[in-house]
């Protein structure tokens, strides 16, 4: 106890002595630089010093000009970027609407070739419902009729008349009409006309057949044709829409020009930004 309260009694005052000691030094050096003299003329000895900034006389000091041409070249060139971008983006824009346009086209027709293809299968239908009730009536026997050239005059003029009536209809190419006429690949006229009818319904059933197999043909290429021409409208228009974009981020960030104006055709705004003498707007994605 008789060692620790020694040691108290000589620390205490020599740690004291020491902070009163520090504390006055620190009061001392803030009188000082609170009354050390201030010099007027510095400011503007200081701004005639900087490398880049204007003399005494408010000029631009020479050694400065080669850095502000190439800010402003590089001003220029990043708003002649800006306008490209722009007119790139508008160009997309005009082929998206036309590629829009023709997709609209090819869908229109794959519908009418659908149509088509539906119209063909219901005329084969009802072909192939009257070959089969004709076919029917072949059970039958033949009526017994005199063979005189009277009745094989009739028999032609009979088959005449049931091709041309086909031909009319439809159900007939005029190549089988004129094969009919010139009794040419079956057709022959000494039948009875019950046979001559059968033979017809066929034909017809089979013509109408390749018909509409041609029809559902043309069907599927035009549905090919318009997915391919809506996918290419939707890849111009997602195109269209991403230069639409990164002409107006790049427009939106271009640096301020010091000056109202320039020689390249562009014109600083009331913020200062350079901007393209053209008028800008947003392309639209079609």
């Amino acid at each position: 106890m008789e060692k620790i309260f020694y040691y108290f009694l000589i620390d205490v005052p020599r740690a004291m002595t020491i902070w009163a000691v520090l504390m006055v030094l620190a009061a001392a050096a803030t009188v000082g630089l609170i009354m050390r003299p201030r010099h007027s003329g510095t400011g503007t000895a200081d701004l005639a010093a900087e490398p880049g900034g204007p003399g005494p006389d408010g000029a631009t000091p020479v050694g400065a000009e080669p850095a502000l041409r190439a800010e402003e070249q590089r001003r220029r060139a990043l708003a002649s970027r800006a306008l490209e971008l722009h007119r790139y983006a508008e160009e997309v824009t005009v082929a998206a609407e036309r590629s829009a346009v023709t997709a609209q086209r090819r869908r229109d027709e794959w519908l009418t070739a659908q149509e088509e293809a539906e119209s063909a299968w219901q005329a084969y239908e009802a072909a192939d419902v009257a070959a089969r009730r004709v076919a029917a009536a072949a059970v039958l026997p033949e009526p017994r009729t005199p063979r005189t050239p009277a009745e094989y005059a009739d028999r032609e003029r009979y088959l005449h008349r049931a091709a041309m009536a086909a031909c009319t209809r439809k159900e007939l190419s005029v190549l089988q009409l004129s094969d009919a006429l010139a009794h040419r690949n079956g057709w022959d006229p000494r039948r009875h006309p019950v046979e001559q009818e059968i033979v017809l319904r066929r034909t017809v059933r089979d013509s109408l057949f390749a018909a509409h197999r041609a029809a559902t043909e043309r069907e599927r290429a035009a549905w090919r044709d318009a997915e391919v021409a809506a996918e290419a409208a939707r890849s111009l228009r997602e195109e269209a829409f991403a230069a639409t974009a990164k002409a107006e981020e790049f427009r939106r960030w271009l640096p301020s020009s010091p000056s109202a104006g320039s020689t390249d055709g562009t014109a600083g705004g009331a913020n200062g930004r350079v901007r393209p003498a053209v008028r800008w707007r947003a392309a639209r994605a079609g």
